[in-house]
């Protein structure tokens, strides 16, 4: 549950982070940390909020009520060197990218892409597409959208112009995808529609991103389409397939064609969303502690993620930056979670202990008492009942603090499978509470669906259909596709097999589903 991807080892030294003063900027939706001014990260997570609210405003849809847990973090780094050097292996073409996790969805982006000044336009698309997926996934939770509207309706947003009088405008073209946006021959409109449009080379992967937005656009706009979006996104909600669905665009041999005609169309639609109908909030700046700047290249590491390989020169990272400050909260739950990372879970738990002794209402801190703890119990395989009630009395200690941070709850379920236990009936609510609480979490809704499976397989379905029509996220996706098979052919056994804990983590712990959001500058 608790997702990470790999860092290199080339990226501990993560250039552009150390020495700096750093910020922190918190609003209702957002945390940013950035070694910019005061001024400059205030602006930026102004524009940020503005996005969400106009978002919100022209689909009508209420303000979440989640807890601060839900969200977003986003670090802004240097530039996009400093970011493909966070980014580690195989982020040659990265210029931003976007993790969503049930222990909190973070964000890296760059300050300047090298054109276009600060926050330029290829990592706000970036920001702003993925930031799309996060909405959809947090307020439309029971809903399955395929691919082709996924991703055609990120990039729909992904383009929003922030004008000078604060008001928003969407529907602009995204011009980095020109030159699949007219190719209909790459991805006809009958495999764009399909709900599993198969492996896809990086052009027509391409053309699943701009045709998607062209048709999401047509459908938008164009008076005469609209009820047919509604109606294909009703039909595929309520059991229709993907060709029964389909038939509400009328004949498909016709659309690609009409999909052209509309994108070359002189002067484009668009909605504008005034400025005065947007409520921003309040967005508080602070300087970081000395302890917080010093400790920022570690936690920067743990953030991205790190391996069996990498683990260890982060922790040796975070050691040394956090001996300074042995009493201080930020840095001793940065390193407690380097630590852990590196399987040191006596320095972990020791670390967490001294975190908690200085703010005993850190959530993060009881979360890592609690997996230094278990952690132990899994390695030697110990079954003592009472050792390992301590490790879930640290997760029901988080719980206490915020009842709405989903990675307590998922933790405390995920101890009884760990243990090889049967969990309790309020262990199984506590998960289905925390896939509540973080629905674009991938493996949280995969968790969900394997306990729901037994007595609502419906509601099991809607859990496992984002998953399986994810093609960001190859590995959980091809869970949930097996699950789903297995559940179409009525064999429940078969689907909670196919979500076995063993199975489901063991692409995570390869790292193999490492996605790309920014390639080529492009958010995925």
């Amino acid at each position: 549950m608790i997702r990470k991807l790999l860092l290199s080892a080339a990226a501990v030294a993560l250039p552009g982070v150390a020495n700096a003063d750093w910020y922190q900027a918190s609003s209702k939706h957002f945390v940013v940390y950035s070694d910019d001014s005061a001024d400059h990260i205030k602006a930026f997570t102004e524009r940020l909020e503005r996005f969400d609210q106009a978002i919100r405003y022209w689909h009508k849809t209420p303000e979440d009520t989640r807890g601060p847990s839900a969200r977003v973090t986003i670090y802004v780094v240097g530039d996009i060197a400093a970011l493909q050097k966070i980014y580690g292996a195989g982020g040659s073409a990265v210029a931003g990218f976007y993790e969503p996790r049930a222990t909190g969805s973070i964000a890296f982006t760059p300050r300047s892409t090298g054109g276009g000044g600060n926050y330029g336009f290829t990592s706000q698309a970036i920001l702003f597409h993925e930031y799309t997926h996060h909405f959809m996934l947090t307020n439309w939770t029971d809903a399955a959208f395929p691919p082709w509207l996924t991703e055609g309706f990120a990039e729909l947003h992904a383009t929003a112009q922030i004008m000078s009088n604060g008001s928003v405008r969407f529907g602009a073209a995204p011009t980095y995808r020109q030159w699949t946006v007219d190719r209909a021959n790459l991805l006809p409109a009958s495999q764009l529609l399909e709900p599993y449009p198969g492996k896809l080379d990086e052009e027509r992967r391409d053309a699943l991103y701009s045709r998607g937005w062209l048709l999401t656009h047509y459908l938008t706009f164009d008076a005469g389409r609209r009820k047919q979006l509604a109606d294909y996104i009703t039909a595929i909600n309520s059991g229709k397939t993907a060709a029964e669905a389909a038939k509400a665009f009328g004949e498909l041999s016709k659309l690609d064609g009409k999909m052209n005609a509309w994108a070359t169309t002189k002067s484009l639609p668009y909605n504008e969303i005034s400025g005065s109908e947007l409520k921003i909030g309040a967005i508080a700046v602070r300087p970081l502690t000395n302890a917080e700047s010093a400790t920022m290249p570690a936690l920067i590491a743990s953030q991205r993620g790190v391996d069996d390989k990498t683990a260890p020169a982060v922790a040796e990272l975070a050691r040394r930056l956090a001996a300074p400050f042995p009493n201080d909260p930020a840095a001793q739950n940065e390193l407690a979670e380097a630590e852990y990372d590196a399987k040191n879970y006596a320095a972990s738990l020791a670390a967490a202990e001294r975190a908690l002794a200085a703010d005993p209402k850190s959530v993060h801190a009881w979360l890592y008492k609690g997996m230094a703890l278990q952690a132990v119990l899994v390695r030697d395989k110990i079954t003592d009942k009472d050792r390992w009630t301590a490790a879930r009395r640290c997760y029901l200690a988080a719980n206490k603090v915020d009842t709405q941070a989903p990675a307590p709850l998922a933790l405390y379920y995920s101890s009884f499978i760990e243990a090889k236990e049967k969990p309790t009936e309020n262990a199984e609510n506590g998960l289905l509470y925390a896939y509540q609480l973080a629905p674009y979490d991938p493996t949280l809704r995969l968790e969900a669906a394997s306990v729901l499976i037994g007595f609502d397989e419906a509601k099991a379905r809607i859990a496992l259909y984002p998953v399986a029509y994810n093609i960001e996220a190859s590995g959980p996706a091809a869970l949930a596709q097996r699950a789903l098979k297995a559940l179409d052919a009525g064999d429940k056994e078969g689907a909670r097999k196919a979500l076995a804990p063993p199975a489901k983590h063991e692409d995570e712990k390869k790292g193999g589903d490492k996605k790309k959001p920014g390639d080529k500058g492009k958010g995925d």
